[in-house]
């Protein structure tokens, strides 16, 4: 039953995941591209945005590797 679930939590980590890594911007294509390098009141939301969206990547990332061991540890 444990793997079960933690096989469900798995898949649906790994789904967001995805969808996380896929809202970042690319290194060229990110709002400071678009707007030059200023410090305008929309450049400093962009790259907060990114910021927020690579640390929850980071946060994803680590409680997936977590459930993964965890799975393994399961006979």
């Amino acid at each position: 039953m444990l793997k079960t679930v933690l096989t469900i939590v798995q898949l649906v980590i790994g789904i967001v995941m995805i969808v996380v890594v896929l809202m970042q911007s690319g290194k060229e294509a990110g709002l400071g591209a678009i707007a030059g390098n200023n410090e305008s009141y929309m450049g400093k939301a962009g790259s907060s945005a990114d910021k927020k969206l690579a640390a929850a990547t980071k946060w994803i990332a680590a409680v997936w590797v977590l459930v993964t061991l965890a799975l393994c540890l399961i006979p």
